[in-house]
């Protein structure tokens, strides 16, 4: 069990595809796009690497934004491996900050990624291993490109080689735990937080509200659940064009992970303040 953690929009989610060579884990430019604990397995000779995908580390003080970091920090304590992630663009946290503090006094052994090493000169890569070393004794400390696919295997034979024997958890033909019902509602938020303006993608939920699946077609009826009319209204977009290019990307995403002909139908409702209700993100599943 390997939990991949870190700050905020760091690539996570892109380390977790680019492992398993098939996307599972929604990706956004914007921070706090993983809300919940994604599983992702990769199976290989002799090994099977359990590799939960968490929400970005981070303060906040709403009901969302605290469930979130109860998931993250959570999953730190129940794993045998612990892959923190960086990004390469940001300055290191100092010694006493919050992320450090993540990992001070755990005895399980963790890994640091440094991502998106595409975006910085190599003369800058040394300095930035020896800041992060005198922030925390990393078992190893990778940089890497998850985008350009540079580095992930090097990654992942260091995980493997550091990983307890013990049995096959799953089955070696399935690539994550989740539901393709749980998938395509985040395929769908994914498409929100992509192709709205920054107001709407925090204050969104996708909620499935029919999902029938036959051998030729999957029919799915989906609610996106805002906070604000105002939101609506963007959402939805003039003549509802805005809801229709949401639709048309999220089928095509759909469709390519099941194989099988998709009919998407959206609608749109507004639950004020829903991220600070826990009724509300306990039926959201939270």
């Amino acid at each position: 069990m390997v939990a991949l953690a870190g700050p905020p929009n760091v690539g996570k989610s892109t380390l977790l595809n680019a492992l398993l060579e098939q996307k599972i884990s929604i990706v956004s430019p914007k921070p706090q796009t993983t809300r919940n604990r994604i599983l992702g397995i990769v199976n290989g000779p002799g090994y099977q690497v359990v590799m939960v995908d968490t929400p970005g580390l981070h303060k906040g003080t709403i009901p969302l934004n605290v469930e979130m970091m109860r998931i993250a920090t959570e999953t730190l304590g129940e794993v045998d491996l612990i892959v923190f992630m960086v990004d390469a663009t940001m300055r290191p946290p100092q010694p006493d900050s919050d992320l450090a503090e993540c990992l001070s006094g755990r005895a399980t052994p963790a890994i640091l990624v440094i991502n998106k090493i595409d975006l910085i000169s190599r003369a800058k890569i040394l300095p930035l291993i020896q800041a992060y070393q005198a922030l925390h004794n990393f078992a190893a400390i990778i940089p890497i490109s998850a985008l350009r696919g540079d580095g992930p295997e090097t990654l992942l034979n260091e995980i493997v080689a550091r990983l307890p024997e013990g049995p096959r958890y799953f089955p070696d033909d399935i690539p994550t735990d989740a539901t393709v019902r749980s998938i395509a509602a985040e395929l769908i938020r994914e498409k929100v937080f992509r192709l709205t303006g920054q107001e709407v993608p925090y204050g969104s939920a996708v909620v499935i509200d029919r999902f029938q699946e036959g051998e030729e077609l999957i029919t799915i009826d989906a609610t996106i659940i805002v906070e604000k009319d105002s939101q609506k209204g963007i959402v939805i977009g003039k003549r509802g064009a805005k809801l229709k290019e949401i639709g048309t990307a999220a089928r095509l995403d759909i469709e390519e992970m099941t194989g099988v002909k998709v009919m998407l139908k959206l609608w749109v409702k507004v639950i004020k303040n829903w991220t600070k209700d826990p009724r509300i993100l306990a039926e959201l599943g939270f």
